[in-house]
């Protein structure tokens, strides 16, 4: 839960805290939301120290976040699993650290009678040497409405509320700090709004009758110290959902010694036990690929987060996970890495999935801050749990509620559907698409991306149709396997891509059939094919915008059919064909490799039996794409991008919801992933690796010694163990190729456009 970073006031989004720019540093938080897009999240109760005050008085320092801002020495900013430090052009030195539910800080001062601060224009200025910490209530949203604060004078414990609005979603949640300071004697303590600061009193709130009301912004209290005996002062600040005395107990409970060194090893431990799933040979690997690697694997741990025991809305023995942002983009990558990497901490999100479901009514798409997340798409916590259950989860995880869950989503709307579940269900049911002219009388929502939705809810169905058949539900199994197939019901074969060239003028490529939107009475309506691409209105198709994608172009949503990609490869001419068409989507600047639906295209060439061509662009994205510059990661990462790499780079990627990872030779010599039996390793491993990455096509492969063909691997590999090997070459070979090598495909629609290619064990 607590996630201790310097807060930057930047013009970017700073949704993170930080922003490697040169804005200036506004405070230091303690919970934050890792890479989401849009509005920042959390960030509440920043604290910011002063080495000291103007003409040593507490009155000319400045308070408000829009005023006290400092300037970070640049490249000073320092960063390892547990730690981050940076030092300020006002003298000071910020490092920090974290347990479960408690931040601490080590702030470092010169120790001069004066303190040297660097202020606007590069002017230095000198003030006498007395700290002097703010804590504000704000948030980094500026969202607070209510709360209070209270500071203590004799012992310096300042403790406070507030209620907060969530970053991309409906509704409100509370939060509560309890921060404690040692290493200097106090001087003066007091409270500010604004910008202005006072002695008294020592608490503000929301009480009108007391006098003292709590305006919205910044606002808070400040305490004063005397020069500090070794010029530190440590910070230690619990935070709680539940209440000001939970705070109190959960710092008391995990820091009760203000031992940084001491809770910084912990944390690096802690870090370290994570990590240790995996293990690499690096031999002949640039630092800067190890960086990416281990970056993107330490993302993917990042989030959701586990909030149990922190509940605010309901007593409950099952744990309790929040910000999932958006399960839209983790289902794809990040919660198979985890299923695969840290099978516990995934059995416990499901877990909390279905706990929601039980106390909310239906499964979140997106949730964050104890609030309702905006529904991006379909109802994609339905793939999350089938993925689960395919591949053997276990952990307590009640399979039966988890199974209602996901058939209310396919059969029950709920009366907002733009925050939870499925809309347009009426029309989904009888027509098999959602009309671009839909009249619904049983919901609300946002009557955009008629096509996103509609290919996603046809995989959701089809994964739901997975589940049931596991479960014995063999009837429920086939109708949710026909739903699968309405994605074709969004295919226009005569839809052209016809465009603007750089001179203007109209032109088209000479690919037919897209996904198009469609009215009620059956016929297609028209979106450009570019449309919402990187070359076309590129921020055009969001959450409430008019347009029937969602983050994306029909021509990435015409790949969209990961249960049927044979049928798809038919109905684009053939595999021949299919192949010139993925290329050209990777090398006409259609693909976006920021949103996570970019991520199965990079692999799909598995599908036309060249899994050669997919080696090839997932050498091509990484390193141009994801590197270790500071815009090495081409989108907001609430963990997916690093689960992308991660994937990518030790030589395999999920087919999210289906037993099935596609194989390319990793970018290390050997990778080794802990297998669920106790001392077993699953185990890749390049014969002839290649440092240069040159020989990146596979030549031969073998599974535990014996001749292996196929282009795929199932679940298994990671639950048992093995050694899978790969000789490699620099030129594409025919290993993968032949019609049985190729990854599972489901004729959900009968026999109609063919395959294209060869089939494939449906396992």
């Amino acid at each position: 839960m607590a996630k201790a970073v310097a807060d930057t006031q930047s013009p970017a989004e700073n949704a993170a805290g930080y922003v490697s720019d040169d804005s200036p540093i506004m405070g230091f938080s303690h919970m934050h939301d890792s890479g989401t897009g849009g509005q920042p999240s959390l960030g509440n109760f920043p604290l910011f120290f002063h080495p000291g005050c103007p003409e040593d008085d507490f009155v000319k320092c400045d308070y408000s976040v829009m005023h006290r801002g400092a300037n970070r020495v640049p490249g000073s900013a320092f960063a390892s699993p547990g730690y981050f430090s940076i030092n300020l052009t006002n003298s000071v030195r910020a490092e920090m650290t974290v347990t479960e539910h408690t931040a601490l800080y080590r702030f470092g001062f010169p120790g001069n009678d004066s303190v040297n601060i660097v202020v606007d224009d590069d002017v230095v200025t000198q003030v006498p040497y007395a700290p002097l910490v703010v804590i504000d209530l704000i948030d980094l949203m500026n969202s607070r409405n209510g709360g209070g604060i209270q500071v203590y004078p004799e012992s310096g414990r300042v403790v406070g509320d507030g209620r907060y609005s969530p970053s991309f979603g409906a509704g409100h949640y509370q939060a509560f700090f309890c921060a404690d300071f040692r290493g200097a004697d106090i001087r003066n303590t007091g409270t500010f709004t604004a910008n202005k600061a006072t002695a008294e009193p020592k608490f503000l709130g929301g009480d009108i009758k007391s006098g003292y009301q709590n305006p919205h912004g910044s606002a808070g209290a400040w305490i004063q110290f005397e020069k500090p005996a070794t010029n530190t002062i440590t910070a230690r600040v619990g935070v709680s959902f539940i209440s000001v005395d939970r705070a109190c107990e959960n710092a008391e409970a995990e820091i009760p010694d203000f031992d940084f060194g001491r809770v910084e090893d912990d944390a690096r431990r802690a870090w370290s036990g994570k990590l240790s799933a995996v293990e690499v040979d690096s031999t002949g690997v640039s630092e800067e690929l190890q960086t990416v690697f281990w970056s993107g694997l330490y993302r993917t741990l990042l989030s959701p987060q586990n909030y149990t025991g922190e509940n605010q809305l309901w007593n409950s023995s099952e744990p309790y996970f929040d910000s999932f942002y958006c399960i839209w983009d983790s289902f794809r990558a990040q919660h198979p890495l985890l299923t695969i990497i840290d099978p516990p901490a995934q059995a416990e999100m499901v877990r909390a999935l279905i706990d929601i479901y039980k106390h909310e009514g239906k499964l979140p798409d997106c949730r964050m801050s104890f609030c309702k997340g905006y529904t991006q798409g379909g109802s994609n916590a339905d793939i999350v749990i089938a993925d689960a259950y395919i591949k053997k989860l276990d952990g307590g995880i009640d399979w039966e509620t988890a199974y209602e869950a996901v058939v209310s989503d396919a059969e029950v709307e709920p009366k907002h559907w733009g925050i939870e579940g499925r809309g347009n269900l009426v029309s989904w049911h009888d027509k098999g698409f959602i009309p671009w002219d839909d009249v619904d009388t049983n919901g609300t929502g946002p009557t955009s991306r008629t096509i996103s939705r509609g290919v996603e809810y046809a995989y959701d169905d089809f994964c739901i149709s997975l589940f049931a058949e596991g479960l014995g539900r063999t009837h429920e199994a086939d109708k949710y396997y026909q739903r699968g197939g309405n994605w074709r019901n969004y295919w226009n074969p005569d839809q052209r891509d016809v465009y603007r060239d750089p001179m203007g003028e109209i032109s088209q490529s000479d690919f037919q059939g897209f996904m198009q939107p469609r009215l009620a009475n059956g016929s297609f309506r028209y979106q450009n094919t570019r449309t919402c691409s990187p070359i076309h209105q590129t921020h055009g198709c969001y959450y409430d915008t008019g347009f029937d994608t969602y983050e994306g172009s029909p021509w990435l949503y015409s790949f969209f059919v990961p249960q049927d990609m044979a049928g798809l490869v038919g109905l684009m001419g053939g595999a021949d064909r299919f192949v010139e068409r993925l290329t050209f989507f990777h090398t006409s600047g259609i693909s976006y490799m920021g949103n996570e639906q970019g991520f199965l295209p990079v692999f799909q060439f598995h599908y036309a039996a060249r899994p050669a061509l997919s080696s090839f662009w997932a050498h091509e994205y990484i390193p141009a794409l994801f590197n270790a510059s500071v815009n090495g990661i081409p989108g907001n990462d609430d963990c997916a991008m690093g689960a992308f790499s991660a994937f990518a780079m030790m030589g395999f990627f999920p087919v999210a919801g289906q037993d099935v990872y596609l194989l390319t030779p990793p970018f290390f010599p050997e990778v080794k992933i802990r297998a669920k039996g106790p001392g077993k390793w699953a185990v890749i491993r390049v014969r002839n690796f290649d440092p240069e990455q040159r020989a990146i096509y596979i030549q031969s492969a073998a599974l535990n010694g014996k001749t292996y063909g196929r282009n795929w691997i199932t679940h298994d590999f990671f639950l048992k163990g093995g050694v899978l090997e790969f000789v490699v070459g620099e030129k594409e070979s025919k290993w993968g190729r032949a019609g049985d090598d190729l990854p599972p495909s489901y004729p959900t629609w009968g026999n109609e456009g063919g395959n294209g290619v060869g089939g494939g064990d449906g396992g």
